[in-house]
């Protein structure tokens, strides 16, 4: 007997605590880095950076199959085994000795938790379409962000309290809470009488349409270069702020500070989207940090300010930069999965998958490139801000 439909409010809070797996699984791991260099030898500090991006590109390429799996066989068998293979490749990383083996198991830890990540957006648009869906995933990265905010925080702490090896006991117990709510509490929205066979000539057929869909690809490049700057700034924080401007333990508590102040974004896009429309507020979001990006490179290379202005600077962009996510990820993800309702879970797989293996080959070379300061994390924005509002305009 199939559940009733949850209530709105308890439905976006779910999907939110959905996509926060992959936000739990990143940014908590951020203040353990130094330790990880240290503890597993590394003579490079840069490298443990990839303690960050293996995990992000084992959830993109993990989206290619829990996507077309989910069409196949429903969405909640898929997001349950994904959370379950999430959870063993937490356990693998609680005993690995050597930055191989952790960067295996954080990949796996990727490729589990890429069920929760793009079969969640398949149920939405099993539910929602056009500017409401939009809506529904507009108040769910808003949700989302209260645990960028505060994982750094719960990291260092547990870090501290019982080494750095512990935060992936709690990712298996976050894991846990969302695995018993899902089946508990939400229906099944993919029913056998939609599902379509897993063929590898069905699989081929949904993956061409997506592909050759000029609009979903242009889209999906838009998002890999927001990715791509995220994802660079998520590799680069650390160290930035620490060896930058030597904020030692405090790290998680600015951090903490920019994700809370940049939340709002969230919730500005699900107030204004339905009247305004998904490509303008994008579109309008890209614009104004291109010109903030600009204009901070310009300030640095021409005015530059001492070290007790710099850093309040570097913390109103980054405030800026991170309101970007929640003003476009949303409507972007909504907009090309708008003429795909009939293949959601191909759709979400490959833009989800192409997205962020992209997304992250960007971010790799822009946190390698740190160098002691700012200015190559800036540069790298640029760009990526640059090319998405060029991608932008083309979808006039």
């Amino acid at each position: 007997m199939s559940k009733p439909a949850l209530p709105f409010a308890e439905f976006v809070t779910l999907i939110a605590v959905m996509f926060a797996m992959i936000a739990f699984g990143t940014d908590s791991m951020l203040p353990a880095l130094p330790e990880i260099a240290r503890d597993l030898g590394l003579d490079d500090a840069n490298r443990a950076q990839l303690v960050v991006t293996s995990f992000v590109l084992g959830t993109g390429l993990g989206q290619l199959f829990t996507g077309p799996l989910s069409d196949a066989v429903g969405r909640k068998p898929v997001i349950t085994g994904g959370l379950l293979l999430f959870m063993l490749g937490c356990l693998l990383a609680w005993q690995v000795q050597s930055l191989e083996w952790l960067l295996a198991a954080r990949f796996l830890q990727g490729i589990g938790v890429s069920a929760p990540r793009t079969v969640t957006l398949a149920m939405v648009r099993d539910l929602y379409a056009g500017r409401m869906m939009a809506r529904v995933m507009s108040i769910a990265m808003a949700l989302f962000v209260l645990v960028p905010a505060v994982a750094p925080l719960m990291g260092q702490a547990i870090m501290q309290a019982f080494g750095w090896r512990s935060i992936f006991l709690s990712f298996v117990l976050f894991a846990t809470i969302g695995l018993v709510w899902l089946n508990l509490r939400q229906g099944e929205t993919h029913p056998p009488d939609k599902r379509r066979p897993l063929r590898v000539a069905s699989f081929i057929a949904a993956g061409k349409e997506v592909l050759t869909s000029r609009i979903v690809l242009t889209y999906m490049a838009i998002l890999s270069f927001g990715y791509g700057a995220l994802f660079g700034y998520l590799s680069s924080a650390q160290q930035v702020f620490v060896d930058v401007f030597g904020v030692g333990d405090a790290f998680p508590l600015f951090f903490a500070g920019i994700a809370l102040f940049s939340g709002v974004s969230g919730f500005i896009n699900a107030a204004l989207v339905v009247r305004l429309g998904m490509r303008l507020m994008a579109t309008t979001a890209f614009s104004v940090i291109l010109v903030c990006n600009l204009a901070f490179i310009g300030v640095l290379l021409f005015l530059p300010p001492s070290e007790v202005i710099l850093f309040p600077l570097f913390l109103v962009w980054s405030v800026l930069a991170f309101l970007v996510p929640g003003l476009t990820f949303g409507n972007l993800n909504a907009l090309a999965m708008e003429p795909m309702g009939h293949i959601a879970g191909m759709a979400s797989a490959v833009i989800g998958a192409l997205s962020t293996m992209f997304g992250v080959l960007i971010a790799i070379p822009i946190g390698l490139a740190f160098d002691g300061s700012i200015l190559p994390l800036l540069i790298g924005f640029t760009i990526c801000s640059l090319a998405s509002l060029l991608l932008m305009l083309t979808t006039r």
